[in-house]
């Protein structure tokens, strides 16, 4: 028994091992698949993380247009809200009558009556002042003493939020007196108060004597008491009613139809806050946060089931993968934070610069799929969202459409100017609908939108961060690499000048089929200048760099002139990583001759050994075949310019043949089943071809006699 149960454990744990073992050698081999779930899910969560916890209103409404549901009937009893304008000039109304509380000290008056007698007292009758004008000075300084402490002195309130026509309160110690503020005098009265008072004295200088010690006694006794007037108006502003009535469960709120303004208006939103707090409490939370992972999914997911449909390279390359999720979590974590900061500078945020950035390293299919999905994910969290939407995605098609040559920096002006534009017009048109005129558009936002396309300029500083850090390629990258100056290029010409010249034909015409069809032409034009750098390192072996007429083929077994220009594909590969040149630029080394076969050495071995059967593999490039419209360019003009060479008499009939026969042949070869390409295209791309090589060769078409 006992020996059945060890055997029986060590059969599970050997089956456990086993089982591992094979999960280990699972995700070891589907190592993409296993990084791009965890980029999924982290992605995922962190946007999910990044939205504000709050429930979304079942109803979509907006200032000025029709109720676009059924009649709505309350489901609950809520109060009605006061608007915010309500309130405020509620609270103005509160703040400028409410109770002003001011100090009065008793003591001042009787010190300074003392010190005045004190004063007058001293003086001693002479020539210019008797016995009786020292009573009348004493007699009138007490009057103004008395007058001016009878409601009381106050000095300078303008640092003080004082309404100066209102009642105040005068505090006594524990007597309060209501008095008009304009009883107290200020400052400024008092010099004309004392000289109004004694200016029936005669004598000079009694007259000085009593305005020198009165201007210099007289002291204010009233003080604003900013604490207590600020504990009274705030009791007074917290029983301020923020509501003016109820809707009763089962009232009719809004009637299908009913334009939404006014009353209607502030009746929605008062229940679309009753609702929020209702039904969006913590016992939800969980349910709320999992309704925002599954729709966040959703349009992730779709993303990647673009890429895996349309954009398989993309797809099988994780950097790239990595570099689109993170350029979308970016985008909504700016504005998320702008949502939660304020609101009123939503539009700040430059979602354009996501298009552009895109369009710039892939296409703008992909940038227009992937900024419509960011937008759809932000219209979650964003006040109106449908305007937000509306705004954006016109904004964004825009950018696809603009944007075109990022190296020029007048173009990448003009461009931002267009989608700025765009932006204040769609604005424009949607804030005249809900307000029925322009007096209450909100103008400063036209300053947010001219911000905005400021702060799009940062796309070509994101660009170069990008290029260095994914490895990617854009137009500025390869408008450098163009230059026929840059060291691998010289090169070239110095080795293989037949094969520099080739490529130069090569790339004009390339250049000019991809701008007829609207293919990247500065990528297509660099492509073709680099395609056959690998002929570097045999260059005697290919016909355009034979300038003595000796052919070294000649001494050679069919077979093994095939694998040397076959490998120049190879070697091309290997030079371009050698010198640092994007995989971008290296996929058109890799993809001109896609999987075609060296015609003229297979049939001369099938020649030479009639009687045994060639094998075609040694004879076929490896391809793969091109997967882009810009590739499949490359392999039609190269195949067209090196096949016009071997024209004895070119004419327009025989290149109008040739070209016409080496496309057909490419096509019929499956070469262009994985480019993107159609057939439209390919023949706007030939009559390209043909008329360039007709104007290489000076030709004209023969017309009928």
């Amino acid at each position: 028994m006992l020996r059945t149960q060890i055997i029986l454990k060590g059969y599970i744990y050997a089956n456990k091992h086993i089982h591992m073992k094979k999960l280990i050698s699972y995700l070891y081999r589907n190592n993409s698949i296993v990084y791009k779930v965890l980029l999924f899910l982290s992605t995922a969560f962190a946007i999910v993380y990044f939205f504000p916890k709050e429930g979304k209103f079942r109803y979509d409404f907006s200032q000025g247009k029709p109720w676009q549901y059924d009649n709505l009937y309350a489901p609950f009893d809520f109060a009605i809200q006061k608007s915010e304008k309500e309130v405020s000039e509620e609270i103005k109304e509160v703040t400028s009558s409410s109770k002003q509380y001011f100090l009065f000290n008793i003591e001042k008056k009787n010190s300074i009556e003392r010190e005045f007698l004190n004063k007058i007292d001293d003086l001693s009758p002479s020539d210019s002042l008797s016995v009786k004008e020292i009573k009348k000075l004493r007699k009138s300084g007490l009057e103004l003493i008395k007058d001016i402490y009878r409601f009381g002195f106050i000095d300078d309130v303008s640092k003080n939020k004082v309404n100066k026509n209102a009642i105040i309160i005068l505090r006594k110690g524990d007597v309060i007196e209501n008095i008009s503020f304009q009883n107290l005098v200020q400052s400024k009265d008092i010099l004309t108060r004392i000289s109004d008072q004694f200016s029936d004295v005669e004598s000079l200088t009694g007259k000085n004597f009593v305005f020198e010690v009165l201007s210099e006694l007289i002291q204010p006794n009233v003080s604003f008491d900013a604490e207590y007037t600020q504990k009274e108006l705030d009791e007074v502003l917290n029983d301020i009613s923020y509501t003016k009535g109820m809707i009763s469960k089962d009232a009719l709120i809004i009637q299908k139809g009913d334009i939404v303004e006014g009353e209607n208006l502030n009746v929605l939103q008062s229940f679309k806050e009753a609702s929020k707090s209702l039904i969006w409490t913590k016992s939800n939370y969980n349910w709320l946060v999992l309704g925002y992972t599954l729709l966040v999914s959703l349009a992730l997911l779709m993303l990647l089931l673009f890429l895996d449909r349309y954009r398989k390279e993309i797809f099988a390359d994780n950097t790239k993968v990595t570099f689109i999720f993170s350029n979308v979590l970016l985008m909504i974590f700016a504005q998320t934070v702008m949502v939660k900061y304020n609101s009123d500078f939503l539009y700040v945020i430059p979602l354009s610069i996501l298009p552009i950035v895109l369009k710039a390293f892939f296409d703008a299919r992909l940038g227009l799929f992937t900024h419509v999905l960011t937008v759809l994910l932000l219209g979650f969290i964003v006040p109106n969202s449908f305007e937000f939407i509306y705004l954006h995605i016109i904004a964004g098609i825009v950018t696809i459409l603009s944007v075109t040559e990022l190296y020029k920096r007048a173009s990448l002006f003009i461009s931002i100017a267009q989608i700025t534009l765009i932006y204040m017009v769609t604005y424009f048109a949607f804030s005249i609908i809900k307000e029925g005129n322009i007096s209450n558009i909100k103008w400063e936002y036209f300053g947010l939108f001219a911000v905005n396309g400021l702060l799009s300029f940062l796309a070509v500083f994101f660009i170069y961060f990008y290029e260095k850090v994914f490895g990617l390629v854009s137009d500025v990258t390869l408008l450098e690499l163009s230059n026929t100056n840059s060291k691998l290029l010289r090169e070239l010409n110095e080795k293989a000048p037949g094969t520099f010249q080739h490529s130069m034909q090569v790339a004009n015409l390339a250049e000019a089929a991809a701008n007829e069809i609207g293919a990247n032409s500065m990528l297509v034009r660099t492509g073709a200048l680099y395609h056959d750098i690998g002929k570097m390192k045999n260059p005697k072996f290919f016909t355009e760099n034979q300038i003595t007429g000796v052919n070294p083929h000649n001494d050679l077994a069919p077979v093994d002139s095939a694998r040397i220009i076959l490998d120049h594909v190879i070697d091309g590969i290997e030079i371009a990583k050698k010198n640092n040149i994007p995989d971008r630029i290296i996929d058109f080394i890799r993809t001109h001759h896609g999987t075609s076969l060296v015609y003229y050495f297979y049939k001369k071995e099938q020649d030479r050994n009639p009687e045994e059967e060639v094998e075609e593999k040694k004879f076929r490039y490896q391809g793969p075949i091109p997967f882009s419209k810009e590739t499949a360019i490359l392999m039609i003009c190269d195949a067209a310019e090196a096949a016009s060479k071997s024209l004895q008499n070119p004419s327009a009939q025989s290149i109008d043949e040739l070209i016409d026969k080496i496309v057909e042949g490419q096509k019929n070869n499956n070469q262009f089943i994985n480019s993107n390409i159609t057939f439209r295209e390919i023949e706007k791309i030939k009559k390209v071809i043909k008329g360039k090589l007709m104007n290489i060769y000076h030709l004209r078409v023969e017309y009928p006699e």
